[in-house]
């Protein structure tokens, strides 16, 4: 399991897939909010001069030196949905990540998100 107060330390490491290949930098951990552990992390792909912000789970991640290692393929990773490096996912387009990657999506009762930045 993977604990909140561990993925402080993440941020701009590699993000690396299943078979060690470079996805882009870690930028942001979101938690999922009826449980307050990590779910989803933001991804820095693209060219310098474009970057922009890419979703992916991170239930199955592995910590190693200077990396986090994704179960998701690279290619999947890089069409999931994205945001601009200084946008916030809109509440809309939540669910839509979730089924990028074959998870299911459950908004709160009120409505609420499903996902919080860390």
């Amino acid at each position: 399991m993977i604990h909140a107060a561990d993925v402080r330390e993440w941020r701009d490491r590699d993000v690396v897939d299943a078979e060690s290949r470079k996805i882009g930098v870690l930028e942001a951990i979101y938690v999922d909010t009826t449980t307050d552990e990590p779910a989803m992390a933001t991804v820095r792909t693209g060219l310098p001069t474009r970057h922009r912000l890419v979703f992916v789970p991170i239930d199955n991640a592995i910590v190693g030196p200077g990396y986090l290692r994704v179960g998701y393929v690279r290619t999947l990773v890089k069409q999931a949905p994205s945001i601009g490096t200084d946008d916030v996912l809109p509440a809309e387009q939540e669910e839509a990540v979730f089924k990028h990657y074959g998870l299911p999506y459950q908004s709160g009762a009120a409505g609420e998100r499903q996902l919080a930045r860390r």
